[in-house]
């Protein structure tokens, strides 16, 4: 006997022609790939990896919970991972919605750790949407990691027929277990492929009576992880998402009106490969902050007392205060910046700034112009790989 979504979903075939992707959706992956490898491959120290880390899971856990109506902002779930955050008792769900992500996504990466990563199942699609519902308010046909057994629409889409739940969701993981490799040189793209479609047919299917667009994003970090995507950019394609959810609704319109997966693939790949681009911007910054801190030590090598000390201590407190922008401070605040500087220069006078200022600037190491400093970030730009300028 045929199944019903054959009538009503007859979209969700679980057959990609890839015939029909365009060359950029080829390049874009050829580039995710790329940048994840970069990502991967970067040293860092353990305080900035753990602050990359948090960084990236409050993003993360955010927008897996916010593109659900999560009112959170990302600074809240910072101070939250801190235990900082004080919410009232009406609110505290919220809290509850974040949680539920970070702790799913910690024993994701845990299991890819200890080398425990295998194809996945209909078992784990089910314990994901338990755990992102777990001790939150439900409506009363809505059972925790179990298929729903009533019709669900969201917006203007219809879920898949009820009845055929199951078995969709046995043909997903049948098809994502399957021969899906781009080719043994590309594990990473191959498993960011088959991370977005993933999420797309659990879209489709809508499983559960709640919790299906979190439990998509938990199956869509799961394989990105096992595919070796570094877990700092495992959790980008959630905050694109986010960021663009009437382009994320309107390219999941698409792919049901025109039978095919690649308006979502093409979307998601473009925004993913975007926030890795964004992603490395800041990791690059992080590495430059830490070269400017390292090339500031060798300028005082060899220089030792306090004036030396407390001038090599002025530029690496004004460095903190303005990495990675353009400001200028004025000479009268530079005793503010810091309690340690503010201790160094009690009870001297303006003239000891001045004479410690124009040191500096005698190092290459400030800038000083009417009556206002800024550290001369620019003076390890020599360092970089020299560019042919075109044209």
């Amino acid at each position: 006997m045929p199944r019903n979504y054959l009538e009503t979903h007859p979209w969700i075939s679980f057959s990609v022609d890839t015939r029909q992707a365009e060359i950029a959706t080829w390049l874009l992956l050829g580039e995710a790939q790329s940048k994840c490898e970069h990502v991967a491959g970067v040293l860092l120290d353990p305080a900035t990896a753990d602050e990359l880390h948090i960084v990236y899971l409050a993003k993360g856990a955010l927008a897996t919970t916010a593109i659900e109506g999560n009112t959170l902002t990302e600074d809240q779930v910072k101070l939250h991972l801190a235990g900082k955050l004080e919410l009232p008792k009406s609110k505290e769900y919220l809290k509850k919605e974040v949680d539920n992500i970070i702790k799913a996504c910690n024993a994701i990466a845990q299991e890819h750790l200890h080398g425990e990563t295998p194809p996945l199942t209909i078992d784990e699609i089910k314990r994901y949407n338990t755990l992102v519902l777990s001790d939150l308010p439900k409506e009363d046909d809505v059972v925790p990691g179990e298929m729903r057994q009533h019709s669900v629409t969201v917006g203007r889409y219809r879920g898949a027929p009820a009845e055929d739940c199951l078995y969709l969701l046995d043909r997903l993981c049948k098809m994502l277990e399957g021969d899906f490799s781009l080719g043994s040189a590309w594990p990473i793209a191959s498993g960011i492929l088959k991370a977005i479609l993933a999420h797309l047919y659990i879209a489709w299917i809508h499983p559960f009576g709640d919790g299906n667009g979190r439990t998509a994003r938990l199956v869509e970090f799961k394989l990105c992880i096992s595919a070796g995507v570094p877990t700092p950019a495992a959790h980008l394609l959630s905050n694109h998402y986010n960021e663009t959810r009437t382009a994320y609704y309107s390219a999941l319109d698409q792919t049901s009106k025109n039978k095919t997966p690649f308006p979502f693939i093409a979307y998601a790949l473009q925004g993913y490969v975007d926030q890795l681009g964004e992603q490395i911007a800041k990791i690059r910054q992080v590495q430059h902050k830490a070269f400017w801190t390292n090339f500031i030590h060798l300028q005082f090598q060899g220089l030792d007392g306090a004036t030396h000390k407390r001038r090599r201590d002025l530029i690496l407190d004004l460095s903190k205060r303005t990495f990675g922008n353009t400001e200028w401070v004025a000479m009268s605040d530079i005793s503010g910046i810091s309690g340690r500087l503010r201790t160094m220069y009690f009870g001297m006078t303006p003239k000891a700034i001045s004479r410690d200022v124009n040191a500096l600037v005698n190092m290459g190491l400030l800038r000083h112009t009417r009556g206002k400093v800024r550290p001369s970030f620019e003076v390890i730009e020599a360092y970089l790989p020299s560019q042919v300028k075109q044209e």
